[in-house]
């Protein structure tokens, strides 16, 4: 039988050889000088040889003891090699099937064709609210009552829309899971009842004459650069989403047509902007400025790259608004839809098509860019008209 002693006393040789310790059990001495121990044994009348580790990391105590248990194995009539092939099957699946491994892959196919920052702000909502809990669960074992605690932890901190947010993520997941063959079922699917409702927030806006008359004017009379100025200037008349207007290119832009092509990421259609004559010489007036890049209002520290997502908001609350409760970037839209309709008499579905929402009409057709053009470009115009009007209209 071996000791400690004897093991650590054994030394490399030009061959490998074996130091042999009881029913089977030995240490094999490599040229390299590695010891490796194996235990001998037969099952259904071969021979076989089972690997236990490695000395000094596996002990003799250690591996006596692993050779116990194969033996226990092998009373049982089960091959402890086969025994050790499926352990491990068993815990690679574990950790190819554990929610946070099939989270990770989702977020990368689910990002197909999304803006970067999506792929970022979800990774982040699994990683804070989700994976510290449900992470390394097999999916197919998680109930729908271990989902619920962790989004009642995130509601229980005041975050009721983020809650509702990391629900719709993890009910996602699921989703994916189960398509895939990875689970029956998708836990997170019906537990939005459970939760509280988030308010309704609705971006700032102003939809007064006499405060957007107030607008306009401090617009004109701002003293930060020009690019920001023109930006500005432009937002009120196209109301598009403030990342549309600031990642504007110049390439999508004819000017002497009077048009504005783009992609719009949030619902991946084209849309048409119409172009005010107002619209057209702002541009054209800033066309000499940033004309020769990518983008119509570069930035400031990086002329190849957009304005900076805060840029708009920064200058209005430098003009001394309150982008919580007076006007925001996004702000100009709920402006241009309320007035349009009340005060211009513009049918709903014009405005709505111009604001690239998708309207299903009698015949289920979703949004088209090309839809109700002439009744927009003449909406667009008079917008235009309107407002100049009331910028100088002297209103009480």
């Amino acid at each position: 039988m071996l000791n400690d002693i004897k093991i650590k006393a054994a030394k490399p040789a030009d061959k490998d050889y074996k130091l042999s310790d009881e029913k089977g059990l030995y240490l094999f001495i490599k040229s390299t000088g590695s010891k490796l121990w194996r235990v001998a044994y037969r099952f259904d009348g071969k021979q076989k040889t089972l690997s236990l580790g490695t000395y000094p990391v596996v002990t003799l105590a250690d591996a006596r003891a692993k050779q116990l248990e194969a033996r226990k194995l092998l009373d049982r009539g089960i091959d402890p090699s086969e025994a050790k092939k499926t352990a491990k099957t068993a815990r690679i699946d574990a950790l190819t099937n554990s929610f946070e491994a099939i989270a990770r892959e989702w977020v990368l196919v689910a990002k197909q064709g999304k803006v970067a920052s999506y792929q970022h702000n979800t990774m982040r909502r699994l990683e804070i609210h989700l994976l510290p809990w449900l992470g390394k669960k097999p999916i197919d074992t998680i109930t729908p009552m271990e989902v619920l605690a962790c989004i009642k932890r995130i509601c229980d901190g005041n975050k009721v829309e983020t809650g509702h947010k990391v629900l719709n993520i993890a009910s996602q997941v699921f989703r994916y899971a189960k398509q895939h063959g990875k689970c029956q079922n998708n836990p997170a699917s019906d537990l939005s009842s459970a939760l509280p409702q988030p308010q309704v927030k609705h971006m700032a806006s102003l939809i007064e004459p006499k405060q957007v008359a107030e607008l306009l004017r401090a617009i004109d009379g701002f003293t930060g650069t020009f690019v920001v100025r023109q930006a500005l200037r432009l937002a009120p008349l196209v109301f598009v989403r403030p990342g549309e207007l600031r990642k504007a290119k110049w390439v999508d832009i004819d000017l002497d047509a009077g048009t504005w092509k783009y992609l719009v990421t949030k619902t991946k259609t084209d849309h048409l902007v119409p172009l005010s004559k107002q619209a057209v010489e702002i541009l054209r007036d800033l066309f000499p400025v940033t004309g020769s890049r990518e983008y119509v209002f570069n930035n400031g520290h990086d002329p190849k790259r957009a304005m900076s997502e805060a840029a708009i908001n920064a200058a209005l609350k430098r003009m001394g608004y309150n982008t919580q409760t007076e006007i925001t970037g996004h702000g100009f839209r709920a402006m241009a839809r309320t007035i349009l309709h009340e005060r211009l008499n513009f049918d709903p579905h014009i405005i709505e098509h111009q604001l690239a929402h998708s309207v299903p009409d009698t015949l289920g057709t979703a949004y088209n860019r090309t839809k109700f053009i002439e009744q927009r470009t003449t909406m667009m115009q008079q917008w235009a008209d309107y407002l100049g009007e009331l910028k100088v209209k002297k209103l009480i």
